[in-house]
């Protein structure tokens, strides 16, 4: 059921994205759902990582207990994982805002996130049968390849989100995983704009067939290799066009 507006709040400070805005106007109407009120940290930080609350907006306690229909320890709960994920910061008497991701962050991040998805496919590899991987071989030799034609970027972030998704289930290794799935958030909003720049997700769809080529004969050595290349190159096209990109 939606909410009623409250009174005596000016239109403009909830739909503004500039410096110290307050939730947007379409993040409250995506936050009223039954399914996001029983997870309030997912449905904030899905939010977040898609920029529906851009960074800098403010997230009050008081607005988001009575958006989600929760108590306020729920909500501070919320806002304490999402800290935990870089995802915000907590400042004395302003409470929490959606973090901004600078420039020197970006390069530390790759820098992690190249040692850490190059074990996580060795690992996945060295745990699970050679054939394991054929359907994803198959998927990135066929499929993947039109969406990049097609320039359909949705279905192939999809893709690459479900490799994602095999070579961390593979791999079996719930710190490995969390720590990953912490950076992914945070480079989530780079990753979707780097995709869309001419010939990037060609490149990226060779460097992954390549990747998974090695898993599937179960080179774990050379699928690392390859995995640490690929993010090197991310990197290096992050920083080639990071002034369109951050």
């Amino acid at each position: 059921m939606a909410m009623t507006k409250r009174r005596g709040r000016p239109p403009a400070e909830e739909s503004s994205k500039t410096e110290g805005a307050t939730v947007p106007r379409t993040a409250r109407r995506a936050a009223q759902t039954p399914e996001n009120r029983a997870n309030v940290f997912e449905a904030l930080r899905q939010q977040i990582v898609n920029r529906s609350i851009p960074p800098g907006a403010k997230l009050l306690e008081n607005d988001l207990a009575e958006q989600f229909r929760v108590s306020r320890g729920r909500v501070r709960e919320a806002l304490f994982a999402l800290e935990r994920h870089g995802l915000i910061h907590r400042i004395p008497n302003r409470g929490a805002v959606v973090a901004r991701l600078e420039l020197s962050s970006v390069f530390d991040l790759y820098d992690v996130r190249e040692v850490l998805e190059g074990l996580c496919v060795r690992l996945a590899t060295q745990n699970v049968p050679n054939e394991s991987w054929q359907d994803l071989v198959d998927q990135f030799g066929g499929p993947m390849i039109e969406y990049v034609a097609k320039r359909d970027f949705e279905s192939f972030l999809a893709g690459y989100s479900l490799f994602r998704r095999r070579a961390l289930e593979a791999a079996n290794n719930s710190v490995l995983s969390g720590m990953l799935d912490m950076i992914y958030d945070q480079t989530q909003a780079i990753i979707r704009r780097l995709i869309v720049l001419p010939d990037r997700a060609s490149q990226g769809l060779e460097e992954h067939r390549a990747v998974l080529a090695a898993m599937r004969r179960g080179d774990a050595d050379e699928a690392e290799r390859l995995r640490r290349a690929n993010m090197r190159s991310a990197r290096e096209w992050f920083k080639r066009f990071q002034s369109f990109v951050l």
